[in-house]
């Protein structure tokens, strides 16, 4: 499944990622987990473990904001989510697309 990206964006994604040793995966959820979104869909991303935090999964957003990839990104921390209708979604929906190996 490729979530509407190319190969070269979500190497691009898991690369900013893979910056932060604190992140041990990465889920994506919402229309492009889905297989429903549109091309201009955002990219929802969820982050777990747990020494992730705000900071983090704000300089996540920034930097792939910063990016020349053409979407929106909604980047949230797993742990810290207090909706839980939210957390069940990404449960039952989320695809992991990253894992840290360290």
């Amino acid at each position: 499944m490729n979530f509407g990206l190319t190969d070269m964006q979500l190497d691009e994604i898991i690369k900013i990622i893979s910056q932060f040793d604190e992140i041990e995966s990465a889920l994506f959820f919402g229309s492009r987990a889905m297989n429903n979104h549109k091309e201009a869909s955002d990219v929802d991303i969820a982050l777990k473990g747990h020494r992730v935090s705000i900071d983090i999964s704000n300089k996540v957003h920034s930097l792939l904001e910063e990016t020349n990839l053409p979407f929106f990104f909604d980047v949230l921390n797993y742990n810290t989510l207090n909706n839980e209708e939210l957390k069940y979604q990404i449960d039952r929906q989320g695809i992991q697309f990253y894992t840290n190996h360290n």
